[in-house]
């Protein structure tokens, strides 16, 4: 494959609560390696049915508010119809809907473009499933 185009999958932990995963060192590292300072851009895809990537604030409590928020949109209860796995767990099938399991992002002169407190997350609200695969793509 020509080096215009570079995959990577990283296989992240999330482990077995809600989480919001920062994966901003992550694609920076994967840029370093192979964008070799050309301009393109950077798709982050999550091959998941239960699972999205958001670009958030982190650190600052916004992870934690972008949780609450699910929580108030998609309460983990016996509403869904989608039944297996923890009690509400249809909810979780219906995050990608809200939000998505990817991300195309600039990368100019190899670095990724993002604004000053923007980081690329992992949104992770299935308890069931606590290992995860990102998809890195890099398109010069």
């Amino acid at each position: 494959m020509s080096d215009a185009f570079t995959t990577r999958v990283l296989n992240i932990a999330s482990g077995s609560s809600e989480r919001v995963v920062d994966l901003t060192r992550d694609c920076e590292a994967f840029l370093r390696e192979v964008a070799a300072g050309r301009d393109g851009l950077l798709n982050i895809f999550v091959p998941h049915a239960t699972a999205g990537v958001a670009v958030i604030e982190t650190g600052a409590g916004s992870d934690d508010d972008l949780l609450a928020a699910l929580h108030t949109l998609l309460p983990a209860d016996d509403r869904w119809q989608h039944r297996h796995g923890s009690p509400g767990h249809g909810r979780d099938h219906v995050l990608p809907a809200i939000v998505p399991p990817h991300a195309t992002l600039p990368v100019l002169d190899g670095r990724l473009e993002l604004g000053t407190w923007q980081s690329v997350c992992l949104v992770d609200t299935n308890k069931d499933n606590p290992r995860r695969q990102v998809r890195l793509s890099f398109l010069a």
